[in-house]
């Protein structure tokens, strides 16, 4: 049986899991900055960068067969 991962759950994933890591960002971010317009500009460049990276991992990965079992 083969298995296939559709795009729009790799989208979800990427997304929900940015939210996370935004909030973490800005938490961080802004303990040493002290400055939410500093906090927001480094947030929304960084996160934009690492949505669209893990988006892509994501997605090349789906192609790997390496480590899946389909024999159940």
């Amino acid at each position: 049986m083969k298995t296939y991962v559709r795009i729009k759950r790799s989208l979800v994933k990427a997304v929900t899991f940015r939210t996370l890591i935004l909030c973490s960002d800005a938490g961080v971010i802004f303990l040493i900055t002290h400055r939410w317009d500093t906090t927001l500009g480094l947030v929304i460049a960084t996160n934009l960068a690492s949505t669209t990276l893990y988006f892509i991992h994501e997605r090349v990965w789906s192609h790997v067969q390496w480590g899946r079992d389909t024999s159940h």
